[in-house]
């Protein structure tokens, strides 16, 4: 319902030029004032006296109006829909005028002009008028202003892009600094401006201009070389984008204005080149190793002649691991990068091992590459060795298919072997958008056929088990799909190893439809393998095999604990029970006995649990030391540790009923159940020791810690 105004509700002509454009209630300087909006002139009332000007009676109509609507909500008088609040279009008019007036250089028109989004609610559409204004603005105040506007605005309404990183580097306290901001915040050297020279300078460069021999290339490289030196200053949201600008200005520059005579680089500029950006490989800043690795891959090839092997040197020195940089994840995927894109460039070319890829120096690249397929490192940000291995593994696609094309007798079958069960393993871990990226790495080389990559492991059931005709109906981030196809693989002996590998870690992760499709497809593969002890066998070594050599791997061991525990509960390992000591149970049981040895890891110890309570099924001596172990946990440190090892040997007890005998399971039975195992370990031990007689195993004796009294 519009308000009624005063004087009868009739509306009142404007003074000036008779309009009747419609009227608005605004309360400035505590009287009631009528606002014509016909943008012609405005009612000669008392507060408008001090303002002469046309702008000047402009931006404070425009002032009272949006404060109107901003206090008191009230609809917009000019809309024909009678329920219509206020639009976008009281709002924008005032914020739209902001260059206008600042062009006017008065400030006290900018000022007022300025002030006015501070009490209203700006559509997205301005915020870079406000961002203009905030930055570039002369008066202090109107740069304060439109900077405390800006920063409300993302406070209400969260619509602005980049609202956040915005107000971080411009907020009240930086535009107050003139020089600040005219050069730091949006200037030169800001983050916007370089960017937008660098895209400048690559333009520029593929234009052909006539600037060879030109002081402004200087200036051009030291901007690019500044700016790959400093990205750690960047913002994160736009660093890549900047490190990829500044990487094309450079392959831009170098190709146009490097060249001495066809093919051949000016030495004195290659030698310069060359060695600062191999010294910015060892720069303490990682952010500095990626932008100078990603340059140096991006360097033509006249520019890498004669300094291949140097170059290839410093690179594979950024992919190693060390103590002092294991969390420089990014550091060594875009070294991994600057590699794959080296070959590309230089390609392929028989005993020039300074000049292209050949057999002298291929199997130390296939060596850096292949290394980093082993990168599981993990910080704050989570599996970021994920990824260094997905630029390795597409790394090693485009190399071995750049040398397929060319010359494929450079391709060992070793090297072709160890890169297929590799990519394999990716494919079966539990990280879905990885996993698929695994699998088309790995479709890819299998099908590849200009001309056939030679020396692929079982080739033919490979094209049997993924044929060309099912690539793109499969759905590899999908787990229901994934899972079921990858674990026949298990039946392929050189795949065995890596697959199952993978496999454990993804049965003992943390999603929910991973674990239950990974399980389901080991359970079925298993299930199809009972009749056959020699394919058991040979699983089961296998099995054995991977907890040996990850021994004390956390991300490997707590998983496969969980594994063993799965498939020995669901029974997988039942034909192994009717053998008294059967080499596979006493082999795990004192894997595990190391595994958990002096652990303080509350879910290691848990899933060890697991996995002694279910080898009380073999018998033997077997199962006496599994008894054994478990009395030694039912005095553990840990509370939690105790009452969890007498609940899980209650029920095991229960299940496999033959473990003690029928006279003394009901006296086990009420021990376990009777005692407070989280009371005090001396009351523990001795109900402990009393278990340890009705089972029959020697009772633990106290160790005493060295030098002791």
């Amino acid at each position: 319902m519009k308000p009624k105004e005063p004087g009868g509700g009739r509306e009142r002509p404007c003074s000036e030029c008779g309009s009747h454009g419609g009227s608005a209630l605004a309360s400035v300087c505590g009287a009631v004032v009528f606002l014509p909006l016909c943008g012609r002139g405005l009612c000669q009332t008392p507060c408008l006296q001090g303002l002469r000007s046309l702008w000047a009676r402009w931006v404070f109509m425009c002032f009272c109006r949006v404060r109107l609507c901003a206090w008191r909500g009230l609809q917009d008088l000019d809309s024909p829909c009678p329920g219509a609040f206020v639009s976008a279009t009281l709002v924008c008019p005032p914020v739209q005028t902001l260059p206008v007036l600042v062009l006017q250089g008065t400030p006290f028109l900018s000022f007022h002009s300025l002030d006015l989004p501070t009490s209203c609610a700006a559509p997205p559409q301005q915020a870079s008028a406000l961002v203009i204004a905030a930055v570039f603005d002369r008066d202090i105040n109107c740069r304060r202003a439109a900077s405390a506007a800006f920063q409300e605005n993302v406070g209400r309404q969260g619509t602005f892009p980049h609202g956040i990183d915005i107000l971080t580097t411009a907020d009240y306290f930086a535009v107050g600094n003139r020089s600040n901001c005219f050069l730091v915040i949006r200037g030169l050297g800001g983050q916007l401006m370089r960017q937008a020279v660098c895209v400048l300078i690559e333009k520029l460069s593929l234009s052909k201009m006539p600037f060879r021999g030109d002081t402004v290339i200087d200036g051009w490289q030291w901007l690019i070389n500044d700016t790959l030196r400093h990205l750690h200053l960047i913002s994160s949201h736009s660093r890549q984008q900047m490190k990829d600008a500044a990487v094309s200005a450079l392959a831009a520059l170098c190709s146009e204005y490097y060249m001495k005579e066809p093919g051949e680089a000016d030495p004195a500029i290659q030698e310069e080149l060359i060695t600062q950006y191999l010294a910015e490989l060892r720069n303490p800043e990682e952010m500095t190793r990626c932008g100078f690795s990603l340059a140096l891959g991006a360097l033509p090839g006249f520019l890498l002649k004669g300094r291949l092997q140097q170059v290839l040197t410093g690179l594979r020195a950024v992919t190693h691991t060390s103590p002092e940089d294991v969390s420089f994840a990014e550091s060594r995927r875009d070294g991994l990068k600057a590699i794959a894109r080296i070959c590309q460039t230089v390609g392929v070319k028989a005993g020039a091992p300074d000049e292209a890829v050949c057999g002298e120096n291929v199997s130390q690249i296939y060596c850096a590459l292949l290394g980093c397929m082993d990168d599981y490192t993990t910080d704050s940000r989570g599996d970021v060795g994920t990824w260094v291995r997905k630029a390795a593994m597409t790394s090693l696609m485009d190399l071995t298919l750049l040398l397929a094309r060319s010359q494929p007798e450079l391709i060992e079958a070793h090297t072709c072997e160890r890169i297929m069960c590799c990519v394999a393993q990716q494919a079966s871990e539990k990280i879905d958008r990885f996993r698929a990226h695994a699998a088309s790495v790995f479709l890819t080389l299998l099908h590849f056929d200009s001309p056939p990559i030679p020396h692929v492991p079982h080739r033919g059931e490979l094209e049997k088990l993924f044929p060309r005709s099912d690539v793109a109906s499969v759905n590899w981030s999908a787990p229901s799909q994934a899972f079921p196809r990858i674990t026949q693989l298990l039946g392929l002996p050189t795949y065995r190893y890596h697959v199952l590998l993978g496999l454990v870690v993804s049965l003992g992760g943390l999603t929910e439809s991973t674990i239950r499709h990974s399980t389901q497809s080991l359970f079925e593969y298993m299930k199809g393998i009972q009749s056959d002890p020699q394919a058991l066998g040979s699983f089961s070594g296998t099995l054995l095999q991977i907890f040996e050599d990850n021994l004390l791997n956390e991300r490997v061991s707590v998983p496969l604990l969980k594994t063993l525990d799965h498939v020995l509960t669901h029974g997988c390992f039942d034909i192994f029970t009717t053998e008294e000591d059967h080499p596979f149970a006493v082999k795990l049981l004192a894997l595990c006995k190391k595994e958990i040895k002096n652990s303080k890891d509350i879910q290691k110890l848990l899933s060890g649990i697991a996995v002694f309570c279910e080898m009380v099924q073999f018998p033997g001596d077997v199962r006496r030391q599994a008894l054994l172990q478990l009395c030694l946990l039912l005095c553990h440190r840990f509370p939690l540790i105790r009452k969890t090892t007498a609940s899980q040997v209650y029920e095991t007890l229960l299940t496999y009923s033959d473990v003690v005998g029928a006279d003394v399971l009901d006296e086990v039975v009420t021990v376990l159940s009777d005692t407070a195992w989280d009371a005090e370990l001396a009351v523990v031990r001795e109900q402990r020791n009393r278990l340890c007689d009705l089972l029959g195993v020697p009772r633990p004796q106290l160790v005493p810690q060295p030098g002791a009294c």
